[in-house]
């Protein structure tokens, strides 16, 4: 099976930019060329930028999508480095979570305290120009 990139995009949802940027990071290998010079892909291509694209949908970095794809060229190995890549992206997926909350919480006391009036007496302009008036430091 050989595939055009228009194609590879389309079984994989990836745009045509992404996939040229991540052959660019040697995420994605450099295709083979058609004698037309055109890009052909095959099916662990396709395999490829699915796992990709899942990857990068759950929020891993791409350096760790790359450690997890040369991992995965070597089904024999441990998976104890997988495991420690994919509970340290939790770790900073709890973090974020964390800040977002914080950041709901300084919002939702910005709008509760605002009195409907004039801009001039507006809690919310008031907040965001002067941060020291919001109760959390870390949103």
């Amino acid at each position: 099976m050989e595939i055009s990139i228009g194609e590879l995009s389309r079984r994989t949802g990836v745009k045509v930019p992404t996939i040229r940027y991540y052959e660019s990071i040697a995420l994605m290998p450099l295709p083979l060329r058609s004698d037309g010079q055109q890009r052909r892909y095959g099916g662990a291509e396709v395999s490829r930028l699915i796992f990709i694209r899942h990857a990068r949908e759950l929020g891993f970095e791409v350096d760790a999508i790359r450690e997890l794809l040369a991992m995965s060229a070597r089904p024999e190995q441990p998976c104890a480095e997988a495991d420690r890549i994919a509970r340290r992206h939790m770790t900073e997926v709890d973090r974020r979570i964390s800040q977002l909350v914080a950041l709901r919480a300084e919002l939702q006391r910005m709008v509760d305290e605002c009195g409907h009036g004039r801009v001039g007496d507006c809690r919310v302009i008031e907040t965001l120009a002067d941060h020291d008036q919001c109760q959390h430091a870390h949103h």
